[in-house]
C-alpha cells in the first residue's frame, strides 16, 4: 500500500447531524445486542388527549430485555396535579410487565420531579452533578410485576 492509499480520518465537530446519530444508534444496538444477548431496544410510547383531540400529556420508553427505562414523561401545564403522570407511568408500568419486565428506571433533575417518582415506589440509586444552575440528575429504580412482590 502506497502512502496515497493511506486515508487519513477526519475529525469533525458540527451541530445535529441525523445519519450519524442514527450510525451511532445502529452501531451502539448491535454492539450491546451481542454483547447482553437481550436484543435490541423496543420503543414504547404512552399518550392521552383531550376531547379536542389535543396532547395532555405523554411517555416515551424503550424496553431492552427486562427492563425498561422511561425517556421523558410531560404534562401540559393546565394538567399537571390532575393525576396524569401517575396515570401514564401506571400504564407504561403495566406494558412493561406484560413484556416481561422486571424493573424500571428513570432520571429526572432536581428541578423537575424526582420525589413524583419517589412516590410511585422507585428508590434513587445516584446522582450527577454538573447541571446547569446547580441541579443535579437523579437516577431511579423500581422493582416491578411479580418481582415488585417478592421485594416487598
Amino acid at each position: 500500500m502506497t502512502s496515497e492509499e493511506i486515508s487519513t480520518p477526519t475529525l469533525r465537530v458540527s451541530g445535529k447531524d441525523e445519519a450519524l446519530e442514527q450510525r451511532l444508534d445502529d452501531e451502539l444496538t448491535a454492539f450491546n445486542a451481542e454483547a447482553t444477548g437481550a436484543g435490541a431496544p423496543q420503543p414504547m410510547t404512552v399518550g392521552v388527549t383531550d376531547t379536542a383531540g389535543e396532547l395532555v400529556g405523554g411517555l416515551t420508553a424503550w424496553i431492552w430485555g427486562s427492563c425498561c427505562a422511561v425517556s421523558m414523561l410531560w404534562v401540559r401545564a393546565d394538567q399537571r396535579h390532575a393525576g396524569w403522570g401517575s396515570r401514564l407511568m401506571k400504564a407504561a408500568e403495566d406494558e412493561a410487565v406484560r413484556r416481561g419486565c422486571g424493573e424500571m428506571i428513570v432520571s429526572s433533575f432536581t428541578f423537575q420531579a424526582p420525589d413524583f417518582y419517589r412516590g410511585l415506589g422507585f428508590r434513587e440509586t445516584g446522582r450527577t452533578e454538573g447541571i446547569p444552575g446547580g441541579h443535579q440528575d437523579v437516577h431511579l429504580h423500581k422493582v416491578i410485576g411479580s418481582s415488585a412482590a417478592g421485594a416487598a
